[in-house]
Formats: structure tokens, sequence, C-alpha cells
């Protein structure tokens, strides 16, 4: 009898493992395994929640089916803990491994509406947009100029919603004189700031909250460009006629403000390089409206036969070398350019097309160079 009743066990205790085993295959599959979700949703992840209450979230919204095994799941990997408030694109068809790595990585939400203050070189705009999630693409929903009026109702309606979230987005070749006052502009932020180094500012989006600082959102952009000036600078050619990080950022604010064409930088760059040493003055129209409007906004004219004689610290057409400050913001690719330059023999460059966009013709020679300036003088009076 006790042999029987031993053998029943061993059985029951056979079947029992296979079956824990089956069901954790099973747990497995489920919880890698592509989800119900037919059409991507924005999730919203609410400061304070817990991962039980996002599982219920999900589970009524049709993202996943079994809200008790993402819990499980997270828990083992010990992400319970690691949940972060924003808003969240979940694509179709997305695991629930996934969609825990997705509520937990952390950094800037992926969905829902934003708003982003747009600080640019002849204006600044505020943009309102949301994601559609079906599409994964930003629907625009208001843009207005801050100095122009009152806001569109649109703007007012999402401020008032908990997930909107806030990005200040800064054009490569802005002045800090401009950055700081339209910062004082976005009624989301608060506190004063004063006017930061000019070119001491990181061009790039950064995202801030309600109430956010000035001063602290500036401290942030001065870090950025601190990291890149210091790693570009840790990067550069052999042989500059630059001599510290703070020059190589002077050449860069002139180099941004010289071409609005990306792959152009470098051979830009290689203009001053070499008129640097070989000792030829900068004469780059740029650092003297600088010294003119002082970065206080747009000049709006070109510049008068007076102000390119007079004697200013940022006349390159009268001083040696480089202004003493940088002329403006300039981005990564600019300060990268700066300190390694393309190796050629240019020494002048003038616009291509009256479009900026269609960038420059370079020369090595003089002769050459006043050919390419009768032929922009040519393109001047044909469209006159």
């Amino acid at each position: 009898m006790w042999r029987h009743i031993a053998s029943n066990a061993l059985t029951f205790l056979v079947v029992a493992v296979f079956l824990a085993g089956g069901a954790l295959i099973w747990a497995q599959n489920e919880y890698s395994g592509p989800g119900p979700l037919a059409e991507a949703i924005c999730l919203e992840v609410p400061r304070g929640t817990n991962i039980s209450r996002v599982s219920q979230d999900l589970g009524e919204q049709g993202a996943i089916s079994h809200p008790v095994l993402l819990r499980l799941g997270a828990d083992y990997a010990d992400k319970t803990d690691q949940l972060k408030a924003g808003s969240y694109l979940v694509p179709e068809g997305a695991s629930m491994r996934e969609i825990v790595d997705i509520v937990t990585r952390g950094g800037a939400s992926t969905c829902g509406t934003e708003v982003i203050y747009r600080i640019g070189i002849a204006n600044a705009t505020v943009v309102v947009r949301e994601l559609d999630p079906a599409t994964g693409r930003y629907e625009e929903r208001a843009e207005f100029d801050p100095a122009e009026g009152e806001a569109p109702e649109a703007y007012a309606q999402v401020k008032e919603q908990t997930d909107t979230r806030y990005r200040v987005a800064l054009a490569e070749g802005v002045t800090s004189w401009q950055v700081v006052q339209e910062l004082g502009q976005i009624d989301v932020m608060t506190g004063d700031v004063e006017v930061p180094a000019e070119g001491s500012l990181a061009p790039d989006s950064y995202e801030i909250a309600p109430g956010a600082d000035r001063a602290e959102l500036i401290g942030r952009m001065q870090a950025a460009q601190e990291a890149i000036l210091a790693e570009a600078w840790a990067n550069r050619a052999d042989g500059l006629p630059i001599e510290t990080p703070e020059e190589a950022l002077i050449l860069a604010s002139i180099i941004e403000k010289e071409t609005a064409v990306p792959e152009e930088r470098p051979r830009v760059a290689s203009v001053f390089t070499n008129r640097l040493e070989d000792g030829i003055r900068l004469q780059t129209d740029p650092t003297v409206i600088y010294g003119v409007t002082n970065g206080q906004g747009v000049l709006g004219r070109g510049l008068r036969r007076s102000e390119l004689d007079a004697e200013t610290p940022y006349n390159t057409y009268r001083i040696d070398g480089l202004p003493p400050t940088p002329i403006a913001n300039p981005g990564r690719a600019s300060i990268e350019a700066a300190v390694n330059p393309a190796e050629t023999d240019d020494l002048y460059f003038v616009a291509r097309t009256l479009d900026p966009a269609d960038g420059h013709v370079f020369a090595a020679t003089l002769d050459e160079h006043n050919e390419n300036v009768a032929a922009y003088r040519r393109l001047e009076r044909a469209s006159q």
C-alpha cells in the first residue's frame, strides 16, 4: 500500500513540476511576445502612481491581456520602483517587456501635447502640437509670435492640462541677449537672469517644467556648451592658428554666422584658418554687424561705408586676428569645424546666389574671387 501511495505522490510531483514549467514558459512567452494592441496609444503615467495602477490602465485600454503578469514581470526585473511620470507612446503590438521598458527608462516623454518655445535669429515663435498615436506624427494646433498680441485659445487650453510638456528650442547663431529677451516672454517660467557671456550657450532643445527657473535653464545651456567645447578642443587638429578654447569659440561663432549650409562649415573654417595663418585680416561682415548692434537684435539693413571704416574691436576689416569675443552662440558643428577645418588653399568666398541656402563659391586667389564677386553682382542687378 505504501509503495502505491509513494508511486502516486511521485507521479503527482512530476506532473506538478511539468505544469509549473509549462506555466513558466507560457508566462515568459506572454510577457515577451507581441501584445494585443491594434493601434498605438498615448499612455499617461501620473506622478505618484504605481505599477499596479499602470497595468490596470493598460489592460483597460487593450494594450495587455494579463495585468498581473506585467506586474510580476516588472517586479522580477526589479523595475517596479523605477516608474517615470510622463506621457509615452506605446506602439502597436508592444510586448509587456517593451512597455515596462518604455515607462521605466526615464528621459523625455514621447507622447501627448507639447509646447515648443522656439528662439530664432530673426524672431521667436510658440508652437503647440500634439502627437497622433496612430501615425506617430505631431499635428500642429497653433503657432504664434508672443510679441504680437494675445495667445490663441489652443495655447491656453493645453496649459491647463497636467500632462502638457514644454521645451525651449535654441537656434544656432542666436545671441545671448536674444535668448534672455525671449526667455523673459515665456509665461510658464520664473525668475530673472542676466545676459550671459556671448557664445556660452549651447543651441539645442531643452525640456522644462511649469515654474522652471530661467537662471537654472541658462546654467544648463552653459554646462552643455562647456562640454561640447571641451570635447572639440581635446580632438582638435594639430597646428591650428588658435591657441585656446575661447579663441575656438570666437572662430566658431563667425563660421556660424557666415553660412547656413551645414556641409560648408569646414570649408568656411578653412578660409579663416588660412587667413589667420597668413596674417590676412578676416574681413567678415557679421563681426562688423555685431559691433554695431552689440548682439541686440537684427541689423535689418546693409552695412554703411562709415561702419565698415569705423575703428571698433569687432571690425575685422580694420583689426588683425579675431574679435575680442564670440558674436553669437555657435552650435556643435561650427565648433567642430573651427578646430578641424577642411584642408584647402581658399582665402575668399562669396554667396553663390541670392538665396543663402545655395551656399558660397570659394577661391584661392584674388583674381578668382573678383570673378565670383562680379557674377554675384550680375545676379543682384538682374533681380532689381
